[in-house]
């Protein structure tokens, strides 16, 4: 009798304790599949073409616009002016907060990342939200931050957007999805004393 593969293959990874790596494997590949599935082989562009996908980037770009716009005029005060969805500083220096920026794609991954991710569904329910609105607030400080590179630093706006803030948002994703991992796919076993 031959021991089907599956269980080989499990086994392995339970006698040497590889779990925690097939977890991140898994992770990476279905961030990256979803990123290439967006971007690449054109999801973003058959849902702009076929449904009314612009409205809603839209609204989540004005969703992202208004706190940030308020958080920079009235917290930070800087004497900025709008319209429609962009920001202009008193520097000649704006932001425009469009489509791209209104945070779909990650918000995109995450429910994929943790619809596909085994766990437990009764805790999926509230985490999936959960992890929307981290998302949604990370993006508000995105915009945030850059305000403040665009007034003090407006030489090094790309290097800190490309390179810095749009990589964060998976930092936050990854983050995310380690509590998810630690705290309720594994949670530790309550050991009961006895008396």
């Amino acid at each position: 009798m031959q021991i089907p593969f599956y269980k080989v293959t499990v086994d392995f990874i339970n006698k040497h304790k590889l779990q925690p790596i097939v977890d991140v494997l898994i992770f990476m590949i279905i961030i990256v599949f979803f990123h290439q599935l967006w971007r690449a082989w054109g999801l973003k562009s058959f849902l702009i073409n076929h449904f009314e996908f612009s409205a809603l980037e839209q609204l989540m770009a004005n969703l992202v616009f208004i706190p940030s716009s308020w958080i920079v005029e009235n917290i930070i005060n800087y004497d900025i002016r709008t319209l429609n969805t962009t920001l202009y500083f008193p520097n000649s220096g704006y932001i425009e907060v469009n489509g791209g920026c209104s945070g779909l794609k990650q918000i995109y991954q995450w429910v994929f990342l943790m619809v596909l991710f085994p766990g437990p569904w009764k805790k999926k329910m509230w985490y999936i939200p959960l992890g929307i609105v981290f998302i949604h607030l990370t993006n508000i400080f995105r915009i945030i931050s850059l305000s403040i590179i665009v007034m003090n630093w407006p030489s090094q706006w790309d290097f800190i957007h490309d390179w810095i803030l749009r990589p964060f948002f998976y930092v936050v994703i990854f983050v995310m999805w380690v509590i998810w991992v630690e705290k309720f796919r594994y949670p530790k076993k309550k050991i009961s004393k006895s008396v």
